[in-house]
């Protein structure tokens, strides 16, 4: 089967998605902290901001239950993607494909986030700095090396 860079990219970009969320489940486990509020309340900030109707209040929840999410997920996936834009003639080593795209993805996230207004990053604690980072690390490092064992060896010079 004949893939391209962007679909590796992507793919990279899913498995790096999932690595995020079972980290973030795992510190709920062991923390017995909530869910995060944020996915769902930049879920209504988008709608809002691109005038969709949600529908009333109950089903607007479950909305946004299911979109906030999906919403991490497309930005987990569209920066695979990006990264394989930047990557698919010469892979860089993996340190640093793991801070481009775990670093890449949280800045993505946190300035996508504090632009909607729905948190703002100078207002963190240190545990939650951590929790922030840690799941992007490990999304970093699940995408990248996903990208690596899917590219074909000749294109991995970095």
């Amino acid at each position: 089967m004949n893939r391209t860079p962007l679909v590796d990219g992507a793919v990279a970009g899913a498995v790096g998605s999932v690595a995020l969320n079972v980290v973030s489940y795992v510190d709920m486990v062991l923390r017995a902290r909530p869910a995060s509020s944020t996915p769902e309340e930049s879920a209504r900030r988008v709608a809002g901001l691109a005038h969709v109707d949600l529908g009333p209040e109950d089903r607007a929840a479950n909305r946004r239950a299911g979109l906030g999410p999906l919403l991490g997920y497309g930005l987990g996936i569209a920066a695979g993607a990006a990264f394989a834009v930047l990557a698919a003639r010469r892979t860089p080593p993996l340190p640093v494909a793991v801070l481009l795209l775990g670093g890449g993805v949280m800045a993505a996230s946190d300035t996508s986030m504090t632009a909607l207004g729905v948190t703002d990053p100078r207002r963190w604690s240190r545990t939650d700095w951590l929790s922030d980072v840690v799941p992007h690390l490990a999304y970093g490092m699940a995408a990248a090396a996903t990208w690596n064992r899917l590219r074909p060896p000749s294109s991995r010079r970095g």
